[in-house]
């Protein structure tokens, strides 16, 4: 077995697996199905407890801003090669417990769960289990985060305009309308209080579509 034979293996993922984040912190990013690493580690290794296995060393909870409650799961993770089990691979993952929306504070019951998954995930990267997306996909803390592209003020309301405008910056439209009346809040543009269903019907199919192929 060669040094990359496990980390060529594992570091595509189907589109299948793939979703892009579309709001919050992390929009712009990819979204991964844990049940794809699930697959992929026993595709590679064997099932489960036989080929690849991992121990929860720690669990525990953080005190976050103001009243938010953070819960964090360290794990080692074992993977069986050529008949020999690896060394640990650590990785440490976290979840919201307790968090303030837009209703209030809502407490999970599956932050435990949640982190796990994503400790899960943290040590797989060690293994090149979906290097492709990290590497092409992720800023990372030497290439710096992407300032974000902001709308341009639009003071009328014209399909192709607002369609162009989505496709340059990569916001839905309804983020882009939120952003524009928070903006403008004195003088807000037309696609606040002007805009049809049918013009937003028409924005959020043409964004089904590709850039060039929908602008006109």
């Amino acid at each position: 077995m060669s040094n990359l034979d496990i980390y060529n293996a594992l570091s595509d993922v189907p589109a299948e697996a793939k979703r892009e984040i579309q709001a919050g912190r992390l929009r712009g990013k990819t979204d991964i199905n844990p049940m794809w690493r699930i697959k992929a580690l026993t595709e590679q290794f064997g099932p489960c407890g036989v080929g690849w296995k991992y121990d929860i060393t720690r669990q525990w909870t953080e005190q976050g801003a103001k009243d938010e409650v953070a819960a964090f799961c360290n794990i080692n993770l074992y993977v069986k090669a050529d008949g020999d089990w690896s060394e640990a691979i650590p990785g440490t993952g976290g979840s919201a417990f307790i968090a303030s929306e837009k209703n209030g504070l809502y407490t999970s019951d599956e932050c435990y769960k949640m982190a796990l998954t994503d400790a899960l995930s943290v040590a797989c990267k060690a293994l090149g289990v979906a290097a492709s997306v990290y590497w092409d996909k992720d800023p990372t803390k030497y290439t710096g985060k992407p300032e974000p592209v902001a709308p341009k003020y639009i003071d009328e309301v014209h399909q192709t305009v607002i369609l162009n405008e989505l496709h340059r910056t990569g916001w839905n439209a309804k983020s882009m309308l939120e952003y524009l009346a928070e903006k403008f809040p004195h003088d807000p543009p037309a696609a606040i209080g002007k805009i049809t269903e049918k013009q937003f019907a028409f924005i959020i199919k043409a964004l089904e579509k590709k850039p060039d192929a929908a602008a006109v």
